[in-house]
């Protein structure tokens, strides 16, 4: 069968050890017999291995002028030994952070759900996209804000068509309050699960200040894709497009953009993100009290402030 058998001999005198060696090895044959020869008398140990088998030893004593015959040796199975590594399905771990990314508010107030502090944050599936986007367009802060924004358009009469009132006021509301939905669920949800891209801003939180900067103005046109490489924000500059194509369709007749007005107003939104994510950088994470009370999540460079 090709077991490794091995003779140890450890009680030989000087003398004998210098004539022969003390430890021999052999291979036994296909039927599993084995033979050593000139041996000396004296005790002995066999060790008797082979892949898969678990190893035998065998201890006996040779006495002078005779061989030695020894009875069957039976190899059992070495027991299996395998590793198990228990790794948490991806949607679980995405799930578990976007509970956390949903107790960050600024001052303990605002909604602050689309930023992740995690820098190698599971990708959201397309449920976990929706659910994020309806979490933020029905906090009682967003309708807060809302009313607030509706409530200085009525005081500029901005957007006059709607008129004054409280069916003027109604009207500035539900229009501030449809921008909010169209622009969070298609630049937050429906395109980045088409496009397979990921809606958050990643916190960089560390390095010079110079590369926080450049990092996050460039993430006004780069972004995460679910495959956790960085490309071009498709989701964002389209979802700016389309959120502007469609409040025409809501917005008095003398106020809608044309396709011109669209386009520059894509463009200025575009840099108000870059300056919403600097800000996010080197602001909004001292003034968001769960951050501070939850150190286990904090990014190793908040402890190694970086210098301009």
């Amino acid at each position: 069968m090709g077991a490794r058998v091995k003779l140890t001999r450890d009680e030989l005198s000087k003398n004998e050890a210098q004539n022969r060696a003390e430890n021999q090895e052999t291979l036994s044959d296909s039927d599993g017999t084995f033979f050593f020869g000139g041996v000396a008398p004296g005790s002995f140990q066999l060790t008797v291995a082979s892949e898969g088998f678990a190893t035998q030893l065998l201890s006996g004593t040779l006495h002078s002028g005779e061989g030695e015959t020894l009875p069957t040796i039976t190899l059992i199975l070495a027991a299996a030994s395998t590793s198990v590594q228990v790794v948490a399905p991806q949607w679980e771990v995405a799930e578990d952070e976007i509970k956390e990314q949903e107790k960050q508010r600024l001052l303990g107030v605002i909604p602050n759900f689309y930023v992740s502090y995690i820098p190698d944050a599971a990708p959201l599936d397309a449920k976990q996209k929706f659910e994020l986007a309806w979490r933020s367009t029905i906090d009682p802060i967003t309708f807060a804000l809302t009313g607030a924004l509706a409530g200085i358009e009525q005081a500029d009469n901005t957007f006059s068509g709607y008129g004054q009132g409280a069916q003027g006021y109604g009207k500035r509301f539900g229009a501030a309050y449809a921008d909010t939905v169209t622009g969070t669920f298609i630049g937050g949800a429906i395109l980045p699960s088409l496009l397979r891209q990921d809606p958050r801003y990643f916190y960089k939180g560390k390095g010079s200040f110079r590369s926080r900067v450049l990092y996050a103005i460039a993430n006004s046109v780069i972004c995460k894709g679910d495959n956790q490489r960085w490309e071009p924000n498709y989701s964002g500059v389209l979802g700016s497009l389309a959120g502007g194509a469609i409040s025409n369709l809501y917005y008095p007749a003398s106020d809608r953009s044309g396709v011109a007005l669209t386009f520059e107003n894509t463009a200025i939104g575009i840099g108000e993100t870059a300056v919403t994510n600097i800000f996010q950088e080197f602001v909004v994470r001292k003034l968001t009290p769960s951050l501070r009370n939850n150190r286990g999540n904090n990014n190793p460079g908040d402890n190694n402030p970086a210098k301009p």
